[in-house]
């Protein structure tokens, strides 16, 4: 058995540009996996090795890989930064036991770091914080930890001081040990030496040192006694409250560094074995029922419980389908039979191998804490639990956000939609945020998705990976529909032709329900006017009909329907009568009730040079958005705004254009909200429009 307490299954995850993929660069180099390091601008970097993140310099999809560090395992993936594929950073959290934070010294606290760093609180994962690129124009340390404080709610333990900042930066002082790291030139990350703090710098480090150890002493309290008397504690003291307020999230340790440059990867290493839970100290995965509600049993971390694993990442390649999965609890090995409890099938797994980015490493068995993947797997998706057949449970399930853009994409030769088909298919595999489904009128195929990047990577795809050539629509936006009024109503279904006829009589009432309510069904009958077997099909009836809004087809949100009376024959009353009185009522009221269209609104964070700030702010207003708020910092501006998806189309071209290609922006949704008269007629007329044209 492997020593358990020797594992750190933990993920790098930032704000894109941020330097995740360099900081793990460096840290494979340092680890003896890689001998040379590869730089994402050449797009060398060893995790990010699908063509699209070579030529665009970011990183798609999150790719795992294991190393070794001071005699500890670590099991690493780098996490991409864009907005778009946040789900990717979602779901790596969701099975990790700590993570490294990577902020940006001279960017600071970005939007999509509080996006990971939100997901991250979810998920309860322990945190490194990084500062890296303090070798940058415009870095600062101080000014950052004062960001990780104000804007994310944390509170970031100060473990090192920079040694000079921008060009001057040479290194930092450990506060622990009151030594200080200092690098040479060459670029080498081993070539540096341990000296004492320079005498400029003594002050400080015993201001920020005392600071460190009353917020660690807080942990435990025989050692904040001995530490109150004025006793010196030891280094491993202090360590071990650091370790104990870590793990509980009451504190993150921060260091700073400059990965481009070699500087500082070291300490972060140490600090992950330091520090971050080893897979039997956090808190075990709950175990639910087949509704999703927990059963009150644990995954315990443990080889010898029975087996207990989350599939969370399908990855297609040339060797087949290569499920990511996490081993909470059990042992698995190869030649094993396991039970997928999401689709009730067992599978045999023929072939486990441990990754290095696109690299395997063929293995015979792994356990409890690990992190494989298993090749060949038939019927698995991501957030499926696997487990031992003859003691079957299930994981909490992961949640998926619905995709807010969609585009139609046809073959552009005759004879490749079935080949398009299967690629959509291992696609919808790989990425639970992207959907793909046909209309019903025009029979086109409609990719969904979380943005425009997103889409056009997915494009990408299908012509490069799967060989796919494809004519694309104009991006379509998710619009919605509900109702303004409430309205009493009621409907009588007859029907009689030969036989027993059908007769469904109710009496009902359609009201607005609160925003994010979705659907809504309440009975009030009295007095058995309609039989209680027959409410199940009115509130079917209603359910299945909300698909469908009567303003332009889209699906209708946050309604209440009320069954108050009604009435019924003996004979000819059915089920199905009922349900089908139901979904005439709902085109029957629907349009009395007021309906209005809801766009999505999405929340929208642009970075701009100071001087541009007037254009962008006057763009978005042009745009509709409502600006929320606006700061300037050392390095440039930030406006927070809301903004209509449906105006964001473009907006990364106009926007560099005008900040001369220095601006930034990032987006992810946020709400909906009603249409303006003016916009809600455009897009019902284009969709009245869209479907004459598809029925000829």
């Amino acid at each position: 058995m492997k020593d358990l307490t020797r594992y750190r299954n933990i993920g790098i995850f930032a704000h894109v540009d941020a330097g995740k993929t360099t900081t793990t660069e460096r840290i494979l180099k340092l680890t003896g996996k890689i001998h040379k390091i590869g730089e994402v601008h050449e797009g060398a970097a060893t995790t990010d090795f699908m063509e699209q993140e070579q030529e665009r310099g970011i990183t798609i999809q999150s790719a795992a890989t294991t190393c070794f560090w001071n005699d500890h395992q670590f099991n690493i993936i780098d996490t991409p930064g864009h907005v778009d594929f946040t789900i990717e950073v979602y779901r790596s959290l969701k099975v990790l036991d700590g993570g490294v934070g990577v902020f940006c010294a001279s960017g600071g606290v970005e939007p999509q770091s509080e996006t990971n760093w939100r997901y991250a609180n979810d998920s309860k994962v322990a945190r490194v914080v990084y500062i890296n690129k303090l070798d940058r124009i415009g870095a600062d340390f101080y000014r950052v930890v004062k960001q990780i404080n104000d804007i994310l709610a944390a509170k970031p333990l100060v473990m090192v001081l920079p040694i000079g900042t921008e060009n001057d930066f040479v290194g930092m002082v450990d506060l622990l040990t009151r030594k200080a790291w200092v690098w040479d030139e060459s670029g080498d990350p081993m070539n540096y030496e341990i000296k004492e703090v320079p005498a400029e710098m003594k002050d400080d480090v015993e201001k920020y040192r005392e600071m460190l150890i009353e917020t660690a002493v807080e942990q435990d309290d025989t050692l904040m006694e001995k530490y109150l008397e004025g006793e010196e504690l030891s280094i491993d003291e202090i360590k071990h409250c650091i370790r104990k307020g870590t793990i509980n999230l009451s504190f993150f340790p921060t260091y700073c560094g400059s990965s481009f440059k070699n500087k500082g990867v070291q300490l972060v290493l140490n600090a992950v074995v330091d520090y971050l839970p080893n897979p039997t100290e956090v808190k075990p995965q709950p175990e639910v029922d087949l509704e999703g509600n927990e059963t009150g049993q644990f995954a315990i971390v443990d080889p010898t419980k029975p087996l207990r694993a989350l599939a969370f990442k399908i990855m297609d390649d040339r060797f087949g389908a290569l499920t990511f999965t996490r081993l909470y609890s059990g042992v698995l090995n190869k030649g094993d039979t396991i039970l997928n409890t999401a689709t009730g099938k067992t599978e045999r797994i023929s072939r486990l191998v441990e990754m290095h980015a696109n690299d395997r490493q063929e293995i015979d068995s792994a356990q409890a804490g690990d992190i494989v993947a298993i090749v060949g797997m038939k019927n698995v998706q991501t957030g499926h639990t696997l487990c031992d057949p003859k003691a079957p449970a299930t994981l909490e399930p992961m949640v998926f956000p619905e995709p807010v853009i969609s585009i139609s994409v046809t073959p552009t030769k005759k004879g490749t939609s079935e080949k398009m088909g299967i690629a959509l298919g291992k696609m919808v595999q790989e990425d639970p945020s992207f959907r793909v489904e046909t209309d019903s009128e025009s029979g086109e195929t409609i990719i969904k998705g979380m943005g425009e990047l997103h889409l056009d990577i997915k494009v990408d795809i299908l012509r490069r990976t799967h060989g796919v050539e494809v004519e694309v629509g104009k991006p379509q936006v998710a619009y919605r529909e509900s109702v303004t009024k409430r309205v009493e109503d009621g409907y009588v279904h007859k029907k009689q032709s030969g036989g027993s006829g059908q007769y469904a009589k109710i009496d009902y009432i359609v009201e607005p329900g609160e925003p994010g309510s979705g659907f809504q069904f309440e009975t009030k009958v009295t007095g058995g006017s309609v039989p209680r077997e027959y409410w199940p099909a009115v509130q079917k009836g209603f359910a299945s009909s909300i698909d469908k809004g009567v303003l332009a087809g889209f699906p209708c949100v946050d309604l209440k329907f009320t069954l108050v009376d009604g009435g019924f024959h003996p004979v000819d009353s059915s089920a199905i009568a009922f349900e089908i009185a139901a979904r005439a009522a709902y085109r029957q009221t629907l349009p009395k009730a007021s309906p209005q269209l809801l766009e999505p609104i999405m929340k929208v964070d642009v970075f701009t040079p100071e001087d541009y700030m007037g254009d962008a702010i006057g763009d978005l207003n042009r745009r509709r958005g409502l600006i929320k708020s606006q700061e300037t910092g050392p390095t440039g501006a930030r406006i927070k705004a809301d903004v209509p998806l449906s105006e964001m189309f473009g907006y990364i071209g106009d926007l560099r254009t005008m900040t001369s290609g220095r601006g930034q922006f990032s987006m992810e949704f946020s709400h909906y909200a009603p249409c303006p008269a003016n916009v809600a007629e455009t897009v019902i007329k284009e969709t009245k429009e869209r479907e004459a044209a598809a029925a000829k």
